[in-house]
């Protein structure tokens, strides 16, 4: 998969960043945790259930529960559960980064271009999530899925982030590795590359015409102008 995004890399004058699958391989950590929950409630749990919430903040992810599980699965106990389990695995730095954050973090100030995380999670975890990464402090704002009142696919969040940047959002560099969170930053009018992780991309996705990149590294490359 070769990285050719249509735009210039002159076009870019700021990034908005997810976070989750993005800047922190934190998908799999909270698959396996919310599936760890459920087992030590006895509750069945499929692994479909929660890629289906991959992207979405947590009301949204509820709805996702019930629509897949029925109306009378315990959701507020099971994320009461989960919460408690995945915030310890935060606090002890047990999410590492994906590969090229910090190669790509590097580039940026060197450039000296302005980055927002735009993330579905709510600030409470998300922060402490950056802060155990060794992030926070290379990040100039966060909107936060529980300051939005539509999440992802919503194109609020984004907007939001562009006018944290102060930067039009036609040139915001969107990076996200799920569909609800790219077809968010299209309907918003960034500029966006998706960067998979535990999800394909999907057919509209690849309608759009979304560039695909393999990982941040393909970022860092295409922003200092070296081919990838």
């Amino acid at each position: 998969m070769s990285f050719a995004p249509s735009f210039s890399a002159l076009d870019i004058h700021g990034v908005i960043f997810d976070l989750d699958g993005l800047l922190l391989d934190s998908e799999r950590v909270a698959l396996a945790t919310v599936a760890a929950a459920a087992a030590e409630m006895g509750i069945a749990w499929p692994p479909e259930v929660g890629l289906a919430m991959v992207g979405l903040n947590s009301k949204d992810g509820q709805h996702v529960i019930r629509r897949h599980l029925g109306e009378d699965f315990p959701v507020d106990q099971l994320y009461e559960h989960f919460g408690r389990i995945y915030e310890a695995r935060i606090a002890s730095a047990a999410i590492p980064l994906m590969q090229g954050v910090t190669e790509l973090f590097d580039v940026l100030d060197t450039l000296a271009l302005g980055r927002v995380v735009a993330t579905s999670t709510r600030r409470s975890r998300a922060e402490p999530k950056l802060a155990a990464a060794g992030l926070i402090e290379r990040v100039h704002g966060m909107v936060c899925g529980d300051e939005v009142s539509r999440g992802k696919p919503a194109p609020d969040i984004f907007l939001k982030a562009a006018e944290r940047l102060g930067v039009p959002v036609a040139n915001c560099l969107v990076l996200e590795d799920s569909n609800a969170g790219v077809r968010g930053a299209l309907a918003a009018g960034a500029r966006v590359v998706m960067v998979p992780d535990l999800l394909i991309p999907a057919d509209d996705v690849r309608a759009a015409g979304v560039p695909l990149a393999r990982s941040l590294h393909d970022l860092a490359a295409f922003l200092t102008g070296r081919a990838a």
